[in-house]
């Protein structure tokens, strides 16, 4: 099943702030395998079947280092249409002797890097949505090592030359401050469902039954503060939703919790509790 359609709400795409253009479009291209939609001197919109945006790079002047114990990105999460794809993407890293992670999550098979300014990229593929085993309204997932060896058998003769034209923004996982707070953000007020808690550590949250279109963590800490404007990281986010009626009730919702949502050249924006930036589209 298609969880990344109407009529469910996923997330899209995202802008990331980077400090040193080159070398992050180097990394960008070479190893995780985006291609250049559109080009200026510090920014660069990237894509996987060459007219979709996933990730938007910009460096703003005077950028910092990514901050150590603030809210923000934890990781994005890139969606391959095969799992041979994925098999190609681990024997590519493991040529270019790339530091990764690697894990079974039982719903998926997933794979972990980091970009020049220390974003978390996730790359990933999921199993068939009938073998998700499901109590109740929450999903297992599970971290346990990756069978790299029975992974790479997947994969093609012809190899890995750059993400496929399938391939979609799966999820995002945010550092937040507070679960509590998030919960009621996120699914009060944006209309997500929770699929898995992790005690009181994490939070997995989904529409229409994925195993989580967003996650949410207290792993940098608890009450911790937003990042500095100017720090390397996440500047924005975007969630679709099926139509206007769909966005219309989400904003309502989220006026009555109080947040404040803003219209930019008609695309709504709203700033979560820990200072992260939405589009809503």
């Amino acid at each position: 099943m298609d969880y990344h359609k109407k009529p469910y709400v996923y997330v899209k795409n995202l802008e990331l702030k980077i400090s040193d253009m080159k070398k992050s479009l180097d990394f960008y291209e070479s190893v995780i395998g985006f291609r250049v939609l559109e080009r200026e001197e510090k920014r660069a919109v990237l894509t996987a079947d060459g007219k979709t945006p996933l990730l938007t790079l910009i460096e703003p002047n005077n950028v910092a280092p990514k901050e150590l114990h603030r809210t923000g990105l934890y990781h994005f999460a890139l969606l391959l249409p095969h799992r041979s794809d994925l098999a190609d993407f681990l024997k590519t890293l493991m040529n270019l002797k790339m530091r990764i992670g690697a894990s079974d999550h039982h719903v998926s098979e997933a794979i972990y890097l980091q970009d020049p300014d220390d974003n978390g990229i996730e790359v990933y593929t999921d199993r068939d949505d009938s073998s998700w085993v499901w109590k109740g309204s929450e999903v297992h997932m599970t971290t346990e090592p990756l069978n790299a060896r029975d992974l790479l058998k997947a994969g093609t003769e012809k190899g890995w030359s750059g993400l496929p034209a399938g391939t979609i923004m799966g999820h995002i996982h945010l550092h937040v401050g507070d679960l509590r707070a998030a919960e009621k953000f996120y699914c009060d007020g944006l209309g997500f469902e929770v699929v898995t808690r992790y005690g009181e550590q994490a939070l997995f949250i989904s529409s229409g039954g994925y195993h989580h279109h967003i996650g949410l963590n207290v792993w940098n800490g608890r009450n911790i503060p937003a990042a500095s404007p100017n720090s390397a990281g996440l500047k924005y986010y975007t969630i679709a939703y099926p139509g206007n009626k769909e966005r219309e009730d989400a904003i309502l919702r989220l006026k009555g919790l109080g947040a404040e949502v803003r219209e930019l050249a008609g695309i709504y924006e709203v700033i979560d509790p820990f200072g992260m930036a939405i589009h809503l589209i």
